[in-house]
């Protein structure tokens, strides 16, 4: 119990500077449970009565962490030694938000985190009832549910029980990624952190399964990549069409019926991408399942938007990733708006790569 009252002090310090009493004590109360219900993972693989299932997939996961230490320099602590069995399918659901006429999610300032584009609750109803309370102000909301998250190194992050609802190749992406953020992340720039992260995850994804022989999977991935680009592509020429409509002296009226029509331009397009590129997968599916808004666009580009820019700090780094967490460093330290700039390169075209 001695150390009960300084954690207390870090999550204050830790939690939003600009939210009310009730937005700290969902945090603070999520984040102390979750703390507090870690379990050793020597010792649950040491204990008879922990079931094989989870025996191995804990297993799977400490030699996935040493891989992502020694092959993808990604930092070497006490992160993900315990495990947490988490109710429900996520840990956190993060609300993301644009007014109507806007692709610039509003941000929510920690003194920790900076200054982030979402909001994130430990109780979904929570979320939700946030998500409600902005689209009555008129904004586009989106709730997104997260079943890994990061600290920055804070606290010595556990394995959840939802990092294992999908294959070991999932459970590798989460890993990675949320290793990333204790590698490099800048306050105030949530667009850089997601980005890098979600390339780490994917770069490191590929090392994973040669560095594992896993050839047939590796050739799937590859694919998986380029049906990625196509349907970035294609949001980006959506943001472009509904970014030149915002910045028009239209009428509220008139735009709001041209955003419409874009949007049905989106669902449109994607059929065309599902018979032409994709020979009838519908990848992408369940991003359609709830109506596409401008807080949905904003959260793709959060995590997929500058995928091409950090792919062009890899190839200058001829594929030494050692030397790509040098330059991404590098770019770190740029002025915001210069920064910003880089990550908006733009993709070259790849051609489609057999059957998909």
């Amino acid at each position: 119990m001695t150390y009960r009252f300084p954690i207390y002090l870090v999550l204050i310090t830790f939690l939003t500077a600009c939210s009310g009493p009730a937005y700290y004590q969902q945090a603070i109360s999520g984040h102390w449970k979750l703390i507090h219900s870690r379990q050793d993972i020597q010792s649950l693989l040491n204990n008879p009565a922990t079931s094989p299932e989870l025996a191995a997939n804990l297993k799977t996961a400490s030699q996935i962490k040493s891989f992502a230490q020694s092959t993808l320099y990604l930092p070497a602590n006490g992160s993900y030694s315990s495990y947490v069995e988490v109710d429900g399918d996520a840990l956190v659901w993060n609300v993301v938000a644009t007014k109507e006429f806007s692709l610039q999610a509003k941000k929510w300032c920690f003194l920790v985190a900076g200054c982030v584009p979402y909001r994130g609750f430990f109780k979904q109803q929570k979320a939700k009832a946030s998500a409600a309370r902005l689209h009555n102000r008129g904004m586009d909301v989106v709730v997104s549910p997260a079943v890994a998250y990061s600290s920055l190194g804070w606290f010595r992050d556990p394995l959840l029980s939802t990092m294992f609802s999908g294959s070991d190749i999932r459970l590798a992406t989460y890993v990675f990624h949320e290793l990333a953020h204790q590698r490099l992340y800048i306050k105030n720039h949530g667009s850089f952190n997601e980005s890098y992260a979600s390339f780490i995850e994917q770069a490191g994804l590929q090392v994973w399964l040669e560095f594992n022989q896993r050839q047939d999977e590796l050739q799937t991935w590859q694919q998986l990549q380029t049906v990625s680009k196509d349907f970035t592509n294609l949001i980006g020429e959506i943001r472009k069409q509904l970014y030149d409509l915002y910045h028009t002296n239209k009428t509220e009226t008139v735009k709001r019926q041209q955003k419409a029509t874009i949007f049905r331009l989106l669902a449109s397009s994607y059929e065309i991408l599902v018979t032409e590129r994709w020979h009838d997968k519908r990848y992408y599916a369940t991003w359609f399942e709830d109506p596409p808004n401008n807080a949905k666009l904003a959260l793709y580009d959060t995590y997929e938007g500058s995928n091409c820019a950090f792919q062009g700090l890899l190839d200058q780094a001829k594929g030494d990733l050692r030397q790509f967490h040098r330059l991404a460093e590098q770019k770190s330290k740029l002025p915001y708006k210069q920064r910003e700039k880089w990550l908006k390169q733009k993709c070259v075209s790849i051609a489609p790569q057999g059957n998909l």
